[in-house]
């Protein structure tokens, strides 16, 4: 399968309680419309007006890989007209941001099977990726064709072409032959417009991520809302299937106390 280039660099948060790099389900775009009496491309041309806000506030606060579940393998089943609107608009997104992510040094990364996008979209992905493949203060990945199930039969179908000794596989030989190879798993999942799935988003690197659901439609999704996702992150306990250690308490009346750091 066709890979993005590898990342040039992995951004680090600012402080451990944040996460390093956040996916986001962006859910609710034809809500969006239809409460407003419009056609479901409106609330698609909204939804893609929302997503600079929130890039710019995960980078304030220094959150700088951010993924983005743009078309799944199942959207292609839409209505013809509106899967057009959506390939147009991927186009249009393009052509008027990549110079500017450039510029601010926004690595793009588009994951997904590109084979059945047009010629001229694809032409686009590979120009956009080129541009900012050096580039190192931000990784945008966006999902696009993309399936969970379809990256993980894939990277084991490429593995075996490669000769790889499949009885022998273990995890990271897997996550190297992914979409996301270098980069961390997401340590975070937001879904907007309130449904409880995670609708075949980034099943194997989304293992062990903390997931958070607003009912908030993703046009309205904005800088405050990505700011609750991220505090209601840091006030998380990830435990990883352990037990965390117990916390030492220390009497009130002892000199010098020191306050456990929280667990991760």
């Amino acid at each position: 399968m066709q890979r993005p280039p590898d990342p040039a660099a992995i951004p680090l948060p600012a402080r451990a309680d944040l996460p390093r790099h956040v996916g986001i389900i962006m859910d609710g775009n034809g809500r969006w419309a239809r409460q407003r009496h419009l056609p479901r491309v409106a609330g698609h041309r909204a939804g893609v007006r929302a997503i600079r806000p929130v890039m710019e506030a995960c980078h304030q606060a220094d959150v700088h890989i951010l993924t983005l579940y743009a078309f799944s393998t199942e959207n292609w089943q839409r209505p013809r007209g509106e899967v057009m609107a959506l390939m147009r608009l991927f186009g249009e997104t393009i052509d008027r941001e990549v110079g500017e992510l450039h510029e601010n040094g926004v690595q793009i990364r588009v994951l997904g099977d590109r084979a059945r996008l047009s010629e001229s979209l694809q032409e686009k992905v590979a120009q956009a990726e080129a541009l900012t493949a050096g580039d190192t203060s931000a990784i945008l990945n966006v999902a696009i064709n993309y399936g969970g199930r379809r990256e993980i039969v894939d990277a084991i179908r490429e593995l075996a072409g490669s000769g790889e000794d499949l009885t022998a596989l273990d995890e990271p030989t897997i996550s190297d032959a992914l979409y996301t190879r270098g980069l961390p798993d997401p340590d975070l999942i937001v879904r907007t417009a309130g449904e409880l799935r995670i609708s075949n988003f980034l099943l194997w690197q989304a293992a062990y991520a903390e997931l958070y659901v607003t009912d908030t439609l993703w046009p309205d999704f904005g800088e405050t809302a990505i700011h609750d996702a991220l505090a209601d992150f840091s006030s998380r306990e990830r435990k990883f299937g352990a037990i965390p250690a117990p916390i030492e308490r220390v009497p009130a009346h002892a000199g010098n106390v020191q306050h456990a750091d929280r667990a991760e």
